[in-house]
């Protein structure tokens, strides 16, 4: 069950600002009243996503108002952000609420807290409560929804490299249409959903939830909401965990290099297993070898689908970057790929619609209209269409497979409509220890990241695992030891502590 949950973690991919999603849940009828105030049962929540509730668990919900704006916060202008809590019902020893944020930006952590009763050591389950929000901006809460489906169809679907003039026109053309048309809907309101809004949200649902200090679990860019509400509240930490870290003081240009490194270092990781495990890699030839052809017949003679698309590049590009967050998606890979080489592109697709958090019927969530929102009102310096031109040529010898398109992924923020504001990036002066897991095939957010995030905060103690995937726990016992023993004792792991593959 770890490595499903693992699985679902979300992680910034800042072509586009995309991510591996949670799975997305259809509406439902509101729940019956729950006896505490504020609070409404709400185990619809976690029947859709996991095909029934959990009865050792009881799951409540609440909205917490929160100032549209933290800066005007007597303007009288709100929005929502809905939290949910789950509880073991054999819960003893009870510590306090561990809050947890799966990543994106962008993902639910609604989602995450439901996936999360079943994936966590029971250890931790018996001693907190399961507390996920959906951020400003995504899912549940208060949303940023301006992206239509068929927008999002080809998005995915374009050229990954436009190497050409016109062919970069046509992406920037559908970045800009794209960008207008949250621009017309939201004006300057675009501007709210940075992540220190979002951190100033978290101290507010602490507050509501009445408990003292926090207790904090966050995956990918959750590390780094993390890592800004340790600057702004750090004498109201408990215990805190950032597992797959971000590092805040890189630009954007940085961050899109360093994922680029991640991505070519994790499918040269496929590559070696693909090649000695031939069995569960059936393809014809080496993985590297036979991504680069099927993506370029695919640019004149696309694999067709049941459902009417054509595995163009794009399409392709995204069952592959999917498949990189987990070693347990390999086999799923090599599987995809051998596939296409025969003309069948089901299992290709599937790959990319569970990254795009596309459904059957072809409709998105929000997910990527929030990511892009927060990424761009984070973004203080993005880059310049001349400097992505320039990059995208670099990148593109530097890093072959995915150099260029993280590159031109960075169009979104270099059009944005409105001014930025930055998170800060210094000491988190005053806070107890903060554990920073780092995984060292990390292909989102690259293990070279961990030690800079600890550092950055001056109280970071780094916990690594010498695995594949992105993001660590709970994915091995020693893993699990270590930041168990962290969360309810407060014991840090010795310096420089490393857990085994397995």
């Amino acid at each position: 069950m770890a490595r499903a949950v693992v699985a679902l973690v979300a992680a910034t991919m800042t072509t586009t600002g995309c991510v591996l999603p949670l799975p997305n849940f259809g509406g439902s009828p509101r729940p019956a009243a729950s006896p505490e105030a504020g609070w409404r049962l709400c185990p619809e929540i976690p029947a859709a996503l996991l095909g029934k509730a959990p009865s050792d668990f009881t799951f409540e919900c609440k909205t917490v108002k929160v100032p549209a704006d933290w800066n005007k916060p007597d303007n009288g202008q709100t929005i929502d952000i809905e939290v949910m809590r789950a509880r073991a019902t054999d819960q003893r020893d009870r510590i306090g609420a561990l809050m947890v944020n799966p990543g994106g930006p962008g993902a639910s952590g609604i989602d995450l807290a439901a996936y999360l009763t079943r994936g966590l050591p029971v250890e931790i389950t018996r001693r907190f409560d399961i507390v996920g929000f959906d951020p400003r901006g995504v899912g549940r809460s208060t949303p940023v929804d301006c992206y239509t489906d068929a927008d999002l169809d080809a998005t995915f679907a374009s050229d990954p490299d436009p190497v050409t003039w016109p062919e970069f026109q046509e992406v920037d053309a559908l970045t800009r249409r794209m960008v207008d048309g949250c621009k017309a809907k939201y004006g300057e309101r675009l501007g709210l959903f940075g992540t220190k809004q979002a951190a100033r949200d978290m101290e507010a649902i602490r507050e509501s939830l009445g408990e003292g200090k926090m207790n904090y679990l966050g995956y990918s860019y959750g590390t780094l909401l993390g890592a800004v509400y340790a600057q702004l509240y750090p004498q109201n930490i408990r215990a805190m965990v950032l597992d797959g870290a971000v590092d805040p003081t890189q630009t954007s240009i940085e961050s899109s290099e360093k994922q680029a490194m991640g991505f070519e270092r994790a499918f040269d990781n496929f590559t070696a297993w693909c090649t000695q495990n031939r069995s569960q890699c059936p393809i014809d030839g080496n993985a590297r070898a036979v991504v680069e052809k099927l993506m370029q017949d695919a640019e004149t003679n696309p694999v067709g689908n049941p459902d009417g698309r054509k595995a163009t590049p794009g399409w392709i590009f995204w069952g592959v970057v999917s498949s990189l967050y987990t070693q347990a998606r390999w086999p799923d890979l090599g599987q995809a790929l051998a596939d296409l080489q025969d003309g069948k592109a089901e299992a290709i697709f599937a790959l990319a619609d569970s990254y795009a958090d596309r459904g059957p019927n072809g409709e998105y969530t929000n997910l990527f209209d929030a990511n892009a929102a927060v990424n761009c009102a984070d973004d203080g310096d993005p880059a310049t269409i001349a400097e992505i031109r320039k990059l995208q040529s670099e990148w593109r010898q530097k890093y072959p497979l995915f150099g260029a398109p993280l590159a031109v992924g960075m169009l979104t923020c270099s059009v944005w409509p409105t001014e930025p504001e930055p998170y800060p990036t210094g000491k988190a002066e005053g806070a107890p220890p903060i554990l920073v897991v780092g995984t060292k095939g990390d292909p989102a957010t690259p293990y070279e990241q961990t030690q800079k995030l600890a550092d950055m905060l001056g109280v970071g103690v780094v916990l690594t695992w010498d695995g594949e995937g992105h993001t660590a726990y709970p994915e091995t016992r020693c893993i699990n030891r270590y930041v168990n023993n962290f969360l309810i004792n407060l014991e840090v792991p010795p310096a420089g502590t490393v857990c085994p593959p397995q």
